[in-house]
């Protein structure tokens, strides 16, 4: 069944954006494919096509989904949404605002200013945000209904083995030397007489703000260390039922009235003063200015002491270097994989290119079975960080397999499944669905399925 083939192939593409070819819907506009109530109109597969080849401009070796798979996608998305909408899956209109507001974001970091990208457009960011707004939402409906398909398909090390021995040999990837890395991460704390002064100076912005003096966003853009306060000016929307946001911050911004201004607050970042803009039941929209402590020399060598003891007592058996990530480290992520520093497909064995150019460094002074002396280095949020790296495996270039591979074997077999379950889903669903294709696309190979079942309905009609 080719139907959902590329569903997951298409699935995350980038929405049409209408940016840079805002197509007017006109009378010679026409519906050319319908899933029950949801309709696809020609305008919206031209549009994609043409926000796709401004997406690919400058990419090379890129191919572009032709007319007959964007109208598949499209037509799998319906489906999905209204199977969605059927099995009361919720989207909040918080969650639309918040994936609006990111669209925009990334635009404005795109095109470099509002002004810009309004002339690019030739529509008011106001109005490119309720152009997004039914979209984003049929978007992420569809993404939580095929969640729901796929959710209990797990893959077993015999599944996985089975997947891998019906790989022709000659077909099996090659890869280059990779590395097995896992680190000990620490970062050093502050002393008190440093946040003594950053709590001050927080407590002087919000006495600013309070009196009139200054307004909250000049004071993010003069002086919160948030990375993300340029393109945000320090507003987010946020959920209680979250878990990806700091404890200590979400507590304070919901004891907060609406206008009000907590006191600092310290979280795993900092230092935050945070004003309520506003709130509905678990969801609230927040500014804040965020404040970090500098570290001294002293500071950071009270944590290359520490992880120095780490070190002997790894070397001398005391403890094994997985006891030590969940004792000392202060990575939360790397309390699941034993400090493993993992690549994008979830292998623990990795390229050097995609290492920091400090680990890179390190490496070339140690063998595999090493652990290195404690190493200084700035994260990927500038804070001065310390660290253990133990260097556990150098591979030789090698073709693919399950030793080596397991990470990777096991996810395309698991991708493979899913797969499967979705074709399984929309064979049993399809027919129960009112299916229109315009027949321009009957002779889209992509569309076998669909027309089978468009054409059904048209013949239940006529008799």
């Amino acid at each position: 069944m080719k139907i959902v083939s590329i569903v997951f192939c298409f699935f995350f593409l980038s929405m049409s954006v209408h940016v840079n070819a805002q197509v007017k819907k006109v009378l010679a506009d026409k519906i050319v494919g319908t899933v029950g109530d949801k309709f696809i109109l020609r305008s919206d597969i031209e549009n994609t096509m043409l926000d796709m080849k401004r997406q690919a401009q400058g990419e090379e070796n890129i191919i572009l989904p032709n007319a007959c798979q964007i109208v598949e996608q499209q037509l799998i998305r319906k489906a999905l949404v209204l199977q969605a909408e059927k099995d009361s899956l919720i989207v909040t209109e918080e969650e639309v605002e918040n994936a609006i507001d990111i669209r925009i974001r990334q635009f404005l970091q795109q095109f470099g200013s509002k002004e810009v990208l309004e002339e690019v457009a030739g529509r008011s960011i106001i109005q490119l945000k309720e152009d997004f707004r039914i979209q984003i939402k049929e978007q992420k409906l569809s993404e939580n209904m095929q969640e729901k398909i796929v959710d209990k398909i797990k893959i077993t090390p015999f599944e996985v083995r089975a997947f891998y021995n019906k790989i022709p040999v000659d077909s099996l990837p090659l890869y280059e030397s990779e590395v097995s890395i896992a680190e000990i991460i620490v970062h050093p704390k502050a002393n008190r007489d440093i946040e003594e002064y950053v709590i001050k100076q927080l407590s002087d912005y919000r006495r600013q703000i309070e009196t009139g003096i200054n307004k909250f966003d000049q004071l993010v853009k003069l002086y919160s260390e948030d990375p993300s306060s340029k393109e945000n000016l320090g507003q987010f929307n946020i959920n209680r039922n979250e878990k990806t946001w700091d404890p200590a911050f979400m507590a304070g911004s919901f004891r907060l009235k609406e206008g009000q201004i907590s006191a600092p607050i310290k979280s795993k970042f900092g230092y935050h003063i945070i004003q309520l803009i506003s709130r509905s039941g678990d969801d609230a929209v927040v500014k804040h200015i965020l404040r970090i402590p500098p570290i001294t020399k002293d500071e950071i060598n009270i944590a290359k002491h520490l992880l120095d003891s780490v070190r002997k007592e790894i070397l001398a058996n005391k403890m094994s270097f997985g006891e030590a990530v969940n004792k000392y480290s202060d990575d939360d992520g790397s309390k699941f994989s034993g400090g493993a520093v993992t690549g994008g497909d979830g292998s623990s064995y990795v390229n050097i290119d995609q290492l920091d150019k400090d680990m890179v460094v390190m490496l070339k002074t140690l063998k595999p079975g090493d652990i290195s002396d404690p190493q200084v280095y700035q994260d990927d949020r500038g804070r001065q960080t310390v660290r253990l790296i133990y260097f556990r495996e150098r591979t030789s270039p090698h073709k693919e397999n399950l030793r080596e591979d397991y990470n990777r074997v096991s996810q395309r077999a698991l991708e493979q499944k899913k797969v499967k379950q979705m074709e399984s889903w929309f064979k049993e669903h399809i027919p129960n669905y009112y299916i229109y294709v315009d027949a321009e696309y009957h002779g889209c190979p992509e569309l076998t399925d669909w027309t089978k079942v468009a054409d059904a309905i048209i013949t239940e009609k006529v008799y």
